[in-house]
C-alpha cells in the first residue's frame, strides 16, 4: 500500500517498561499529526496524557491514554499504556485490538530484560510490533551493544532500520538503511536531509547487508539475489519488511528522542507504510468468520456526567448512533482525544469508539448488534499477587463503599474484591502494592470515603492430636418446661484434608432420632472457634450414648449439649495450630535464581526443583512450597530482586502444623 492509498482506521499501541518515555512519544506523534502544539521542553507536565489525579500525584501513567487523530488523510488511534508491570492488564487489553505495537525502551543494556513481559504478550496474540529506542540523544551508547542486549530477550530477529550519525559523544542524526538517505536532527523540527558522512559509508554498507540477510531468511527469492551478489531494489526491501512485520516474523528497530522530536516523522512514515488494515486484525481475532457488526470492548471508564463509557474497536461492519448493541442502545458514540469525548453519528470498521451508558458491556467482551456478547479469554486478568483488607472509617459507609468499589473494579479487571468467610475481612486483590494503592486512591478521589487498610489475617485452622471421649449433660430449669439433653461424644483426629465427619451409634432410643441432627449442629457450632481461636478441621465425632427427658428435651437442648461437649473435648484433646501451605511456582530470568532461592528460604519455603520455562529463553520456573504467612510481600520481594519482571503463581495445597518457634 502506498502513501496515497486510503486505508481503514488503524490502531497503534504504545507500550514498554516504566520510565521509557511512552507518553512523551504519544505526544510527539500527535505533534507530528498536528493534533498538538510542540511542547515547551521546560514544562514537566503532559498536554494530553496522564491527567488523572493518581497519575499527577505519582508522576507516572496509571491508565491508558487514548487519542484519535487524522494524519495525511488517514485515521490513527494511539493507545498509550502504563509502564508499571503491575498495570500490564491495560497493555493486554489494548493489544487485543491493535494493528501494531510500538515497544518503547531506554538505551540501557542493563534494563533490556524489562521488555520480556511485553514481548511475550505480543507474541501470544501474534501482534506485529516494532522497537523504538527512546532518549538516544541523551546517552553515549553503542547501538550494536543495545541490539545484542535486546535480542537476548526477543524470540524474533531484531532488524535495525537505521544507523546513528555521531558528532563527538552525541548522536545527531540517522541514516535510513533502505533509502540510504542521511538526516540531521533538528530540535523539535523536521530533520534536514544531508549527504551520507564519509566515515559512515562502510558501517552503512555492513548494516544494510545485515538487514538484507535477516529478511532473506524468510524469502527464497531475496536469498538467491544475495547469493548472486545482486542488490535488491528499495521497493523489494520495503515489500519484504512489510510482509515479515505483518506476519510477526521480524521486529524492526528505530531510534530517536520523543522529547526532542527526533526520529518521530521517520517512525510515523514506517507506520503508514507497513501497518495493515483492520481486516488483518479481525482475521487474527477470528471475527472474520462471523456475520454482521463485531465490536471488541477493551476498556471501561466512568467519566463524570457522561457516566459509564465502554471503549471498543469496531472489528467489522459499522455502527450508527441509533443502533442497538447487545440489546441496548448507547446514549452516544464518541471519538476520544485524551479526556475529551467527541460525539459522532456513525463509525466504521477500524474505528475506536466510546459508547456511553452501554451498561451491560464488560471489558473483554465482543459485542454485536443483536446476539449475546462473547468473552475474549485473552483479556482475562492474571491471578492476583497481593492483597489488603479494607474497611470504611465509618461503618455506615459500607453501602457507599460497595457501589464505588464496583465502578473501580469495572475499570480495572485485574483488581478484584471478595469477602473472606474465614477471617471476616473484605479483601482487595491486585498485582502489587502500587496497584492496590492506585486503586484505593481512585476510590477515595471519586467517593470521598476514607478507606482503612490492614494486612490480611492468615486463615489459620486448628485440629487435635489425640482421641478423647466426653459426656456432658445440659440441664436448665426456669419454670414450666426446662431444657435437658445428655450426650456422650467420641472425638477422633483425622488425616490432613479429610475434613469433618459426624456419625452416631445410638441404640435403643437413648437419644431420639429427631434430636441427633441437633447434636451434629451443636458440634459444628463449637468447631467454628476452637480453644486456640480458629476454626477446627479434620476431626471425626461420633455420638455413642446419651439420655433424654420426655418433657424437657428438645432440639435446642441437645444442640447446646453437643456444643458444650465438643468445646470441652477440643480443649482436652491436645489442640494444635495449622497454617495454610501453598504450592508456588516462581517465574524469573535464570540470572536471578540465587536471589530467588534466598527469598524462598527467608519466608520458610521449601524448594522442590527448577525447570526451564517453556517458550521463554533464559527463564526458569522454581517450584516450591510456602506458608501463606510468608507470602504477603512475596511479589514485592521478587520484583525487587529481578528488576521488576519476576512473578509467581500459587494455589492452596494443604494445612500444616505451625512450628512451635513460629507461634507467638
Amino acid at each position: 500500500m502506498t502513501a496515497s492509498q486510503s486505508s481503514s482506521p488503524r490502531v497503534a499501541v504504545i507500550c514498554g517498561p516504566y520510565l521509557s518515555g511512552k507518553t512523551s512519544l504519544l505526544e510527539a506523534l500527535l505533534v507530528e499529526a498536528e493534533a498538538l502544539k510542540p511542547r515547551n521542553s521546560g514544562n514537566g507536565s503532559f498536554d494530553l496524557g496522564d491527567k488523572s489525579p493518581e497519575a499527577r500525584a505519582h508522576g507516572m501513567s496509571t491508565e491508558m491514554n487514548i487519542a484519535t487523530v487524522d494524519y495525511l488523510g488517514e485515521s490513527w488511534t494511539f493507545l498509550d499504556c502504563p509502564g508499571s508491570v503491575e498495570l500490564i492488564q491495560e497493555t493486554r487489553n489494548a493489544i487485543s485490538v491493535a494493528d501494531i505495537a510500538i515497544i518503547v525502551v531506554e538505551p540501557d543494556e542493563e534494563k533490556a530484560i524489562s521488555i520480556a513481559p511485553h514481548l511475550k504478550l505480543l507474541d501470544e496474540l501474534s501482534v506485529p510490533h516494532i522497537l523504538f529506542i527512546n532518549k538516544l540523544d541523551s546517552k553515549n551508547v553503542s547501538v550494536r551493544s543495545l541490539m545484542e542486549a535486546f535480542q537476548a530477550n526477543c524470540d524474533n530477529p531484531l532488524v535495525l532500520r537505521e544507523i546513528p550519525i555521531r558528532e563527538a559523544d552525541s548522536i545527531t542524526g540517522h541514516v535510513d538503511l533502505v533509502s540510504e538517505r542521511a538526516f540531521h536532527w533538528e530540535e523539535n523540527k523536521t530533520s534536514s536531509l544531508i549527504s551520507l558522512p564519509k566515515n559512515l559509508e562502510e558501517r552503512e554498507t555492513d548494516a544494510r547487508t545485515e538487514l538484507f540477510e535477516s529478511l532473506a531468511d524468510f524469502d527464497d527469492e531475496l536469498l538467491e539475489k544475495l547469493l548472486e551478489d545482486v542488490v535488491p531494489s528499495s521497493d523489494e526491501i520495503y515489500s519484504n519488511l512489510k510482509k515479515d512485520l505483518s506476519t510477526n516474523l521480524v521486529v524492526p528497530v528505530f531510534f530517536g528522542s520523543a522529547t526532542g522530536g527526533h526520529g518521530i516523522r521517520r517512525l510515523m512514515k514506517a507506520l503508514r507504510h507497513d501497518v495493515l488494515d483492520i481486516s488483518v486484525t479481525a482475521k487474527r481475532l477470528g471475527t472474520e468468520k462471523k456475520t454482521g457488526t463485531q465490536i471488541k470492548i477493551f476498556k471501561t471508564m466512568h467519566a463524570g456526567h457522561a457516566g459509564k463509557v465502554s471503549i471498543g474497536r469496531i472489528l467489522q461492519g459499522s455502527v450508527n448512533a441509533s443502533d442497538t448493541i447487545n440489546r441496548e442502545r448507547p446514549a452516544s458514540l464518541n471519538q476520544l482525544f485524551g479526556q475529551k469525548l467527541n460525539i459522532v453519528r456513525q463509525a466504521a470498521a477500524g474505528d475506536i469508539i466510546g459508547f456511553t451508558k452501554l451498561n451491560s458491556a464488560k471489558t473483554g467482551e465482543i459485542l454485536s448488534l443483536q446476539a449475546n456478547a462473547e468473552i475474549d479469554e485473552f483479556c482475562n486478568p492474571p491471578p492476583p499477587l497481593y492483597a489488603l483488607a479494607i474497611r470504611t472509617e465509618n461503618h455506615g459507609d459500607d453501602v457507599k463503599l460497595s457501589d464505588n468499589l464496583k465502578k473501580v473494579l469495572e475499570e480495572d479487571s485485574s483488581l478484584t474484591s471478595d469477602f473472606d468467610q474465614h477471617t471476616g475481612e473484605q479483601l482487595l486483590y491486585g498485582q502489587g502494592d502500587m496497584h492496590l494503592k492506585l486503586g484505593l486512591e481512585k476510590l477515595t478521589n471519586r467517593s470521598g470515603l476514607t478507606v482503612m487498610t490492614t494486612i490480611p489475617k492468615v486463615a489459620y485452622r486448628e485440629t487435635i492430636r489425640k482421641k478423647i471421649e466426653k459426656r456432658v449433660r445440659h440441664r436448665k430449669q426456669s419454670g414450666g418446661h426446662g431444657e435437658f439433653g445428655e450426650v456422650h461424644l467420641v472425638v477422633t483426629p483425622r488425616q490432613r484434608g479429610e475434613g469433618f465427619e459426624f456419625t452416631d451409634t445410638i441404640r435403643g432410643g437413648v437419644v431420639p432420632r429427631q434430636y441427633i441432627p441437633a447434636v451434629n449442629a451443636g458440634v459444628q457450632d463449637a468447631m467454628e472457634k476452637g480453644p486456640l481461636g480458629y476454626g477446627v478441621v479434620d476431626v471425626e465425632v461420633s455420638l455413642v450414648d446419651g439420655k433424654y427427658h420426655s418433657v424437657d428435651s428438645s432440639e435446642m437442648a441437645f444442640r447446646k449439649a453437643g456444643a458444650q461437649a465438643m468445646r470441652e473435648a477440643l480443649a482436652d484433646a491436645g489442640p494444635i495450630l495449622l497454617e495454610p501451605q501453598n504450592r508456588v511456582k516462581i517465574l524469573v530470568p535464570n540470572v536471578f535464581i540465587a536471589r530467588v532461592q534466598k527469598i524462598i528460604l527467608g519466608n520458610r519455603g521449601q524448594i522442590f526443583g527448577f525447570d526451564a520455562k517453556p517458550g521463554w529463553i533464559g527463564w526458569d520456573e522454581v517450584s516450591c512450597q510456602m506458608p501463606t504467612s510468608g507470602m504477603q510481600n512475596l511479589i514485592v520481594e521478587i520484583r525487587s530482586a529481578t528488576m521488576g519482571v519476576g512473578t509467581f503463581e500459587s494455589e492452596f495445597d494443604h494445612l500444616q502444623e505451625v512450628p512451635r518457634n513460629e507461634i507467638q
